[in-house]
């Protein structure tokens, strides 16, 4: 089913490391470092940055360069139920939230006309977060099944009751949010006119967090949730090392700062 000239997967918790060049200090290039001299290694060759131009590009290639370039992208787990009571499942990887919203992308085709469908026809749906132990049955839904047949059979995962959307949620899923359908934004070639994708908004209604994840604090603990993210191409990622950096506020880095980094370059 997959790969086998790769190495075998080896299981491993997020580890709270530093950032890299922790002694650094406001104001000091990138070429500072060795690693910031070999990152900057040809950047300034005239071809050194390939250009692309949307408007000239084929949505398909303009797709798989987003894809690619926009990474890690966490993965919306959609759950819906059908006109017919057929529960579906689907993944999607151009996916965030926004303070009490949730917002992902649908790109055009049959399966994924689906979800849509489902998601306007009964108003709800269920964002369920993937985790590491399984990720390969969450990658079992991406089959372009048929419409009237449930991923949930052949994925091996469980249904669980929502409590104010119809569809169910996933019980592996360790943090699960019941949406509101509220907005869809179609997207179009502008040179053809065909759809390309849409956006589809949602309200958030209802949130399960498995405690088993939490930390003292309330908070999810990446160590113990072991989040799935998308890669480019057919690739998927998880976390490795998590970096500690407080926001710095302007009281405690101004008197770290040289006195021609504080002037107002406005003047």
């Amino acid at each position: 089913m997959f790969s086998q000239d790769l190495p075998p997967f080896r299981p491993r918790t997020p580890q709270f490391v530093q950032p890299p060049h922790p002694e650094w200090k406001y104001g000091t290039p990138v070429s500072a470092t060795e690693e910031g001299k070999r990152w900057l290694e040809g950047i300034d060759e005239p071809d050194a940055f390939k250009e692309i131009d949307p408007a000239t590009t084929a949505p398909r290639d303009l797709y798989n360069v987003m894809k690619s370039g926009v990474v890690p992208r966490p993965i919306a787990f959609v759950s819906t139920t059908s006109s017919d009571g057929v529960d579906n499942l689907a993944p999607f990887s151009f996916f965030n939230v926004a303070t009490g919203a949730v917002a992902f992308s649908i790109s055009e085709g049959e399966r994924t006309k689906d979800t849509l469908a489902n998601i306007k026809f009964e108003r709800g749906f269920v964002v369920n977060l993937i985790s590491e132990p399984w990720l390969v049955n969450a990658h079992a839904a991406a089959i372009p099944a048929p419409p009237g047949v449930s991923e949930w059979g052949f994925s091996g995962l469980t249904k669980m009751p929502s409590k104010v959307v119809k569809a169910p949620r996933v019980k592996e899923s360790a943090f699960a949010m019941e949406c509101e359908f509220l907005h869809q934004y179609e997207v179009h070639d502008p040179r053809t006119g065909k759809l390309f994708y849409t956006h589809v908004l949602g309200e958030v209604k209802y949130i399960h967090v498995r405690r088993a994840v939490l930390n003292e604090k309330g908070a999810v603990d990446v160590q113990k949730y072991k989040p799935v993210a998308r890669m480019g191409d057919i690739s998927y990622g998880t976390i490795g090392d998590v970096y500690r950096m407080p926001a710095p506020s302007w009281e405690e880095v101004e008197p770290l700062l040289p006195d021609e980094l504080k002037k107002d370059r406005r003047s």
